[in-house]
């Protein structure tokens, strides 16, 4: 039988094979780079609020503790967010009349919350819960990163499954001592393993991997 196409089909058909693979390859890796830049996981970037709190200002320069603020981080799964009173309990005093902060005082006036915009929230999927967190020696910088140098907050980490597991599967390099879990300078010792590996005993911290877990 004569044969219908010329040879050189045979290298353009192994071509074509080739650059489809390499181009599937070059689409996944697209993907997972988008779905990991800061356009999506919110990392490194700043939102705009309703009033421009700065943690820097009220953290580092003036002292105020996580816990005044983030009053159930210790007892509940939502850390929770401050009332205006909370706010007012400083600002009926200071910076009364700073223009910065009438959103403040109109919300103090009028009873209706301020609609901050969450910067750190998990798929709704996924169930999260402070408390335990805390109790066992995980700090806030940890998954919240240096707040008391954040004049605007952001999200430092992706908050991806990946990242939660790193953690999980291995807590001794991450826990401290629970007196510092509210530091915002404590360092980890250069013997950090020795240490976890003592606080992960002392604490009764498994390395919990099941989807139950966090998936519920």
């Amino acid at each position: 039988m004569a044969q219908i196409f010329h040879r050189s089909t045979n290298v353009l058909a192994k071509v074509s094979i080739f650059g489809a693979l390499f181009i599937l390859v070059g689409i996944g890796w697209a993907v997972g780079a988008f779905v990991r830049s800061p356009y999506v996981t919110g990392v490194g970037v700043s939102v705009q609020q309703p009033v421009p709190f700065s943690h820097k200002h009220h953290v580092a320069d003036v002292g105020i503790d996580c816990r005044y603020c983030h009053t159930s981080v210790e007892e509940s799964a939502f850390a929770g967010i401050p009332p205006t009173k909370t706010c007012m309990n400083c600002h009926a005093q200071l910076w009364t009349e700073a223009p910065m902060l009438e959103p403040v005082r109109e919300s103090y006036r009028t009873g209706k919350a301020i609609e901050w915009v969450r910067v750190h929230k998990v798929a709704d999927f996924v169930y999260f819960n402070h408390s335990i967190h805390v109790k066992k020696g995980i700090g806030c910088v940890t998954c919240h990163g240096r707040v008391d140098q954040m004049a605007l907050t952001w999200r430092v980490n992706t908050l991806y499954m990946e990242w939660c597991l790193e953690c999980h599967r291995n807590p001794e390099r991450f826990v401290r001592p629970r007196e510092q879990v509210f530091s915002m300078t404590w360092e980890p010792p250069k013997d950090q393993l020795a240490l976890g590996k003592k606080l992960v005993a002392d604490y009764k911290i498994q390395r919990l991997e099941s989807c139950s877990v966090c998936h519920r």
